[in-house]
């Protein structure tokens, strides 16, 4: 660039100017960013949240205490025991996911054979304290009847790829 090229632009302040036709310019653009408590944005039908233990529509837990979830958590967040009742089948009598531990991959999911154990749309689940983010069986099958709807419908949208 010349010398009287780099004076002019020097003094009509070339590049004030283009930065504010650059403000300007997305100034009057739509915003990308959400209100996030008011607003949010759309989850995948894949998306892995809070756990959360189902039942059948009779209101039977689906879990038959197989223990494949169980075996197949790399980070081993899970904890089983079992009993059988007395029509002969096994139901867990303890069933508890240290939401500490896990790392949210989706093994227990792909490997439960009746879709018992689920990982749910639900990602505010803040505490206060560690113990709180010990579940048990209460506390999953709680988590099951609060979001079965959403659940059947992520594992229904999803069901063509599995």
């Amino acid at each position: 660039m010349s010398y009287v090229g780099h004076l002019v632009k020097s003094f009509t302040l070339w590049e004030f100017v283009k930065a504010h036709a650059l403000t300007l310019k997305y100034f009057f653009k739509p915003k990308a960013t959400i209100n996030y408590p008011f607003e949010k944005n759309p989850l995948s039908p894949r998306f892995r949240g809070e756990h959360a233990l189902r039942r059948y529509p009779n209101g039977e837990e689906r879990c038959i205490a197989c223990k494949l979830c169980e075996a197949v958590c790399p980070a081993q967040a899970i904890t089983i025991e079992a009993e059988p009742r007395d029509d002969g089948s096994r139901r867990t009598t303890r069933y508890d996911i240290d939401m500490t531990k896990c790392i949210y991959c989706g093994f227990c999911q792909e490997a439960c054979p009746v879709d018992a154990i689920v990982e749910g749309p639900n990602f505010e689940y803040a505490t206060e304290t560690r113990e709180e983010l010990l579940y048990d069986k209460a506390k999953l099958l709680a988590n099951g009847d609060k979001w079965e709807r959403a659940i059947a419908a992520n594992l229904a949208a999803d069901a063509p790829y599995r």
